[in-house]
């Protein structure tokens, strides 16, 4: 069978690895797409064609895994070694540790499993997570990170790549924690359905492999795993068990608002700076409210930095929106709080500017624009912040982020508090 345009991009980005030009590469694609016959099989053996003395280690959840997958790249290299230009070292030849005649070898192991006295040119994970179960389970979800920081990432030596295959299943899985970490991993996240500037450049919701499995099959699989498991292994979106407060949301997309009548900008200020660890950010979201009533999220501007990075894109973005649109900022409690507002309505001389303190809890706060997202009453204007924004709303109130949620909430309550334009009405002479 033909490889898949999916099959390429994937292909595309393990040629990567190999070349260095991308150290770091997670793979997250649904049950099915044939990603572990690319990566875990196919490209180990080409691996080891190409650098002849290179070290594999290949970890997968259990070692039954770890076997099945080193049976295969074995196979491939009894089967195809001589027009590849590589041998297996008859001394050394199992299914869970071989050498070739250049000196290069592959080791598989199960999660947990002895890696000590290893080195690695090649870490390869795949299928870490074994079931449900397993990603619902704190304790067995820490045992995973731990062993992956303190025995896998120590193997690699200097200049060595890693890559991770998996479907996600929890916010807080391997892959999870990694993007959370900040480490300068390439994600190639391919969805069963198309979203927003898919990588494939399909439309939306188009499936992912149609020879192999198409729409209407995928409705079916969607309607038996149920919202949470769609969401985490088939779309690479986990949620908690739990699901958030915008699990039903719709979120029409638009390319061209029209009818709006009231805009706002809505800023939530970062509580933490810098860039150590996973800090928040401060969000500018502009809000716009159409003549019907419906509302239209027209920009997100989200940054991290400093009080005067901060007052500077507040600054340029009521310049780029103009004297029309309002702007809402969170007000803090005491003295300091009043003062960073004084200075900051100051600095926006000739635009309208409205200070208000946060009350109550941000789950509280945003179930008014949920309530309206669930209703399809919320637009999102097309843009690259689409995809970003849509997670985090996915993933509150559990989710690590809420500054846009934050900032969406401030906007709602803005316009919606506000009077709005009277309609024009025509009614015949001597209408009752």
């Amino acid at each position: 069978m033909e490889p898949a345009a999916h099959h390429l991009r994937l292909i595309e980005a393990l040629e990567a690895v190999e070349r260095g030009d991308c150290p770091r590469l997670m793979v997250l694609m649904p049950p099915g797409s044939a990603k572990s016959t690319y990566a875990s099989v196919l490209f180990p053996a080409w691996f080891l064609a190409r650098r002849r003395q290179a070290d594999i280690i290949a970890a997968s959840h259990t070692g039954s895994l770890a076997r099945h997958f080193g049976r295969q790249v074995r196979a491939l290299l009894l089967a195809h070694g001589r027009r590849l230009g590589i041998a297996l070292d008859r001394a050394e030849a199992g299914a869970t540790r071989f050498r070739t005649d250049a000196g290069g070898s592959y080791y598989a192991v199960g999660v947990r499993g002895p890696v000590t006295g290893r080195r690695a040119d090649l870490l390869l994970i795949d299928d870490p997570v074994r079931g449900q179960a397993d990603a619902d389970s704190s304790k067995a979800r820490a045992q995973l990170w731990e062993w992956y920081r303190a025995d896998l990432a120590t193997r690699l030596r200097p200049g060595a790549a890693a890559v991770l295959v998996m479907t996600r299943w929890h916010p807080d899985d391997l892959a999870g924690k990694l993007i959370a970490q900040g480490e300068s991993w390439q994600v190639l996240r391919l969805p069963a359905l198309a979203e927003a500037d898919d990588p494939l450049g399909r439309a939306v919701g188009a499936p992912l492999w149609p020879e192999w499995e198409d729409a209407p099959a995928l409705a079916l699989k969607r309607l038996a795993v149920g919202e949470r498991r769609w969401a985490a292994l088939f779309q690479q979106r986990p949620v908690h068990g739990q699901m958030g407060l915008f699990a039903a949301a719709k979120f029409p997309v638009v390319s061209e608002p029209s009818d709006i009548v009231s805009v706002v900008r809505a800023w939530d200020l970062a509580a933490t700076l810098g860039d150590v660890g996973d800090p928040d950010w401060t969000v500018g979201l502009k809000l716009g409210r159409t003549i019907l009533g419906s509302f239209v999220i027209l920009d997100v501007i989200r940054l991290r930095g400093g009080p005067a990075a901060v007052e500077s894109a507040i600054k340029a973005a009521a310049q780029k929106d103009g004297p029309s649109v309002r702007i809402a900022l969170p007000q803090d409690p005491g003295q300091a709080g009043r003062a960073q507002i004084l200075y900051l309505v100051r600095q926006l001389a000739g635009f309208s500017v409205l200070a208000t303190p946060e009350t109550g809890s941000k789950a509280v706060r945003a179930m008014p624009v949920a309530a309206q997202a669930e209703a399809g009453n919320l637009l999102l204007l097309r843009g690259a912040w689409n995809a970003e924004f849509r997670e985090e709303l996915a993933m509150f109130p559990y989710g690590a982020k809420d500054d846009q949620v934050d900032a969406l909430s401030r906007g709602f309550a803005t316009l919606a508090g506000a009077a709005q334009p009277a309609r024009r009405t025509t009614l015949p002479l001597m209408a009752r």
